[in-house]
């Protein structure tokens, strides 16, 4: 039965699921809805008449594991392998990474050197906690914190300031809310699957996707890449996949065009828009959970109240640019404990790991201070009264007092990204079994993508749109 299916959200999950959709012949006919005026969701780049290049999002994507294959994968199958900016894992933002704590920049540790002797803000050698790892006995909860799981098996010392930043670099988020099972999937396996970390890093903890390498995924691991960007920057991925879309003749496109309400007729749907509705017989939702749950109707208002259950996390991203060299050390940025400047997530410096988006002709700094999420409310108020100024000041201020520098920026932008992050708090993974559940008990035609459910990476939402796709039409 040739099928229409439409899926909602013209993001980069819901442009992935339309990608792998329109590679199946058992599909008739594929609807993208975005509500916004362009697509890509929260990959957005300025990109300026002197070639300078911005991210307000994601700003650089790594290439391990099956998720990072997989896109890879795909962008060499867009033509996009000429575009691609990689950096390798010696050179110096792979290598350099830093915390600010006790109001100075201490470089993380890595390498055997580091691991083995102290080196500050930790009062002792690393090593020591990963010996005794080893030993630590498997925890006993279905779920727990990040924090929790973290302090249990390696000391609060590294909870408190090593895991706090990176739950706060990578989620926006408090990693004594954040589930471990479902923000760092491969920690929590390896403790099942192994009983140490350690070791189920060593030994490995479970499958992976099978996700072959293309070319451009293979040269990433024989070239030892830590991270990609795009000449043009991220957004050049969507407006790739966007030009397919509208070439490939399969997929119907339309932006401007909210999802106003959801109803079934025994068989499929009905999607009312602002002016008609659309009939259709599956449908794919890479809609944040908040907003798929305001479309259900309500005779699905137990899912919808699942959904709405999956908070969400506002950041201001503020980019600068500066004139000639600022920064007084090298590398990928530094991250900030909440114990530090609850405010303040990290501060990463763009023009190291990608030079190539710097303006052409004379020397400049990027950088981009990142503030709020978990924190926006208790630091800024409500992010709808917030002013741009104040955050530009804030982020100003962050630079000169962690970085030392005194001279105000050339250029700035300032991005307030409301609810861009979701967060997998304890017992997420319950809530998104009952999801899934009672869509399967009802028979409803739904399938769901994005950020909201399994993951929150720019490749685990990629990802996520492929997985819906070939669970609707099989591999592709």
């Amino acid at each position: 039965m040739q099928k229409t299916v439409a899926v909602l959200g013209g993001g980069i999950g819901g442009l992935s699921a339309c990608f792998h959709l329109s590679k199946s012949p058992q599909v008739s006919k594929i609807v993208l809805l975005e509500r916004a005026g362009r697509f890509g969701g929260w990959l957005s780049s300025t990109r300026r008449e002197d070639g300078a290049v911005f991210e307000h999002g994601p700003r650089g994507i790594r290439p391990a594991g099956a998720v990072g294959r997989n896109t890879l994968n795909m962008v060499e199958e867009l033509g996009l392998e000429s575009e691609v900016l990689p950096v390798t894992y010696d050179h110096v933002a792979s290598k350099n990474r830093y915390l600010y704590v006790g109001g100075q920049l201490h470089k993380m540790p890595s390498g055997l050197g580091g691991v083995v002797r102290t080196v500050p803000p930790f009062s002792r050698p690393l090593v020591q906690s990963v010996l005794k790892e080893i030993l630590i006995s498997r925890g006993k909860e279905e779920d727990e914190s990040v924090h929790s799981f973290v302090s249990r098996r390696l000391g609060t010392e590294l909870a408190d300031i090593a895991i706090d930043s990176l739950c706060r670099g990578v989620f926006a988020g408090d990693c004594r809310k954040l589930s471990v099972r479902s923000c760092l999937p491969p920690l929590y396996n390896a403790e099942k699957a192994r009983g140490s970390i350690v070791l189920g890093m060593l030994l490995g903890s479970g499958p992976e996707p099978d996700v072959p390498p293309s070319t451009l995924a293979k040269r990433a691991a024989q070239e030892n890449w830590a991270q990609w960007s795009l000449k043009r920057g991220l957004q050049n991925l969507p407006e790739a996949l966007e030009e397919r879309m509208r070439n490939g003749g399969r997929v119907e496109v339309h932006k401007d065009t909210p999802v106003m309400g959801l109803s079934t007729n025994g068989t499929g749907w009905e999607i009312q828009l602002e002016v008609g509705t659309i009939k259709a017989d599956h449908i794919i939702s890479a809609l944040p959970a908040k907003a798929l749950a305001s479309a259900l109707p309500s005779a699905a208002q137990p899912l919808s109240q699942q959904l709405l259950e999956i908070a969400t996390v506002t950041v201001a991203v503020v980019n600068l640019e500066y004139e000639g060299s600022v920064l007084p050390v090298t590398g990928f940025g530094h991250l900030v404990p909440s114990s530090e400047d609850r405010g303040l997530l990290g501060v990463v410096y763009d023009s190291v790991p990608f030079p190539q988006h710097n303006r052409t002709g004379g020397h400049t700094t990027r950088l981009t201070v990142m503030m709020g999420g978990a924190w926006f409310q208790e630091v800024f108020g409500n992010p709808e009264k917030v002013t741009e100024q104040l955050l530009l000041d804030r982020a100003t201020q962050a630079v000169t007092s962690h970085l030392g520098v005194t001279t105000p920026p050339i250029w700035s932008i300032v991005a307030l990204l409301k609810d861009c992050i979701p967060q997998y708090y304890l017992g997420h993974w319950k809530r998104l079994e009952n999801m899934r559940q009672y869509i399967r008990d009802h028979n409803l035609p739904l399938s769901l993508a994005g950020s909201s459910y399994d993951g929150v990476s720019v490749n685990d939402v990629i990802f996520s749109g492929r997985m819906a796709a070939e669970g609707l039409v099989g591999k592709v």
